[in-house]
């Protein structure tokens, strides 16, 4: 019977974002509320069950998202992401370009979220293939995959931060997991695939761009240096990887970790923290470009479109609290563990099923996470790397398959001016190179490590 709920929640929950276009955040409240009703969870025990799942994780989440967010901003606004690619450009040269880009897009990818990251880029996209000419293919698809696979795999974006506060898994160790393992996803199956097929599907720029009506980039007079760019993007890897190696010392007992100096270093290293001090870093180094005043309605600005991001990842530890009190997701371990399927191979099989079918990779991600993470508390033989692989494995899942349920997929669409059919030829097929590669990384590497 607890299956069959746990079926019925998932199927009414896909039936009613994708057949009655009901918003994902009200519909894993409506489906969590029925779920434990149907569950048997006690009438006065339903209420705290929603509210405890659904505060734990916007208390994981919802720091990360926020202060990501604004720094994203701030280097958007004031030049920097166009600094950056310049720079990268100048560097490479012409016949590196889309390697330029998508170095430019993973950088700014960390902290910024997949669509403004892309609307960000697409203007200086189009500029350097106007330059240099060919298929704009080849030079969109290596740095739109890269923002895909960095929304995917890097903290601070909520997909990896949801899942990895549900599974326990360490944030900081998380942080430097992903990165290791999305460089080389993008570059296997964005960077390679997409100027390969770029060289064999010709997509001329679009008009849009060419009458420079619909897309315009705003003049910046005083834009930041390179350093202060690579600065304001560096600072927070450089502050969590203290933390994790001073934690890795305290764990292999060359230091103490219960020493004050180590946990204030460590402090220091937390990834709410690390992202709060490079804000503030940022500020001071931008001021220059924008007045204080200025900074502070950007800053402002840029808490607007996330809201409905945190409030549905919080949703998704709502879902997520109430199949642990019914004990649908122990059943779910049983029957798992009893075919013998691996936890990180169910983990990618149940995220890319709920991917396919609604669409959201934030839902997929969270959703996937709150159903395995009882399998994942009941297994006493994963160690942190194992639970940090998991959460790739999952995020790997969540990208795979990118069709019409997808809204990125009509952002890629209607910026490069494909029909659907092209599409689906090429970001379709990419977005799952990128699951099918993350997967394969994060399955060697739980194997080695």
């Amino acid at each position: 019977m607890l299956i069959f709920i746990m079926i019925a929640a998932i199927l009414l929950l896909l039936l009613l974002i994708m057949k009655f276009k009901v918003h994902a955040f009200v519909a894993l409240i409506i489906v969590s509320i029925l779920t434990a009703l149907a569950a048997g969870i006690p009438v006065d025990k339903i209420l705290p069950t929603l509210l405890s799942g659904f505060g734990n994780t916007l208390a994981a989440v919802a720091l990360l998202v926020g202060l990501g967010a604004m720094i994203g901003r701030l280097l958007e606004i004031t030049g920097g992401a166009k600094v950056l690619a310049d720079t990268l450009i100048n560097k490479f040269g012409e016949k590196n370009a889309p390697f330029a880009l998508g170095i430019a897009s993973l950088l700014f990818g960390f902290p910024i979220f997949f669509d403004a990251g892309l609307v960000v880029m697409l203007p200086i996209i189009f500029s350097v293939a106007k330059q240099f000419g060919g298929s704009v293919l080849k030079y969109a698809l290596p740095a739109a995959g890269a923002f895909a696979v960095m929304h995917a795999f890097a903290v601070p974006h909520p997909g990896p931060v949801a899942a990895g506060d549900l599974l326990g898994a360490n944030i900081g160790l998380l942080t430097v997991v992903g990165i290791i393992c999305a460089i080389p996803t993008w570059y296997i199956a964005t960077y390679l695939f997409g100027t390969w097929l770029g060289n064999r599907i010709h997509i001329d720029l679009p008009k849009a761009f060419l009458n420079a009506t619909a897309i315009n980039q705003t003049a910046v007079l005083n834009p930041p240096s390179f350093g202060k760019v690579m600065t304001i993007l560096m600072l927070p890897l450089v502050l969590i990887l203290l933390d994790t190696g001073l934690n890795t010392l305290s764990v292999s007992g060359v230091i103490d970790g219960s020493q004050t100096w180590v946990q204030a270093l460590r402090l220091l290293g937390k990834t709410p923290i690390a992202l709060l001090i490079t804000l503030i870093v940022a500020i001071l180094l931008l001021k220059e470009q924008r007045s204080y005043e200025q900074i502070e309605k950007i800053c402002d600005n840029a808490l607007g479109p996330i809201c409905a991001i945190v409030l549905v990842t919080g949703a998704g530890g709502m879902f997520g609290g109430v199949l642990r009190a019914s004990g649908i997701g122990d059943v779910l371990a049983g029957m798992l563990s009893d075919t013998g399927m691996p936890v990180i191979v169910a983990a990618f099989i149940i995220s890319v099923a709920l991917r396919v079918a609604q669409g959201s990779a934030t839902v997929a991600l969270t959703t996937t996470a709150a159903l395995i993470s009882p399998m994942v508390a009941a297994s006493t033989d994963l160690s942190q790397f194992d639970l940090c692989f998991i959460v790739i494995s999952i995020a790997a899942g969540s990208t795979a398959f990118s069709h019409v349920n997808d809204s990125g997929f009509w952002l890629v669409s209607r910026f490069l001016e494909m029909d659907t059919k092209t599409t689906l030829k090429t970001w379709t097929v990419q977005e799952t190179l990128i699951g099918i590669v993350g997967f394969g990384i994060a399955l060697i590497g739980s194997i080695l490590l």
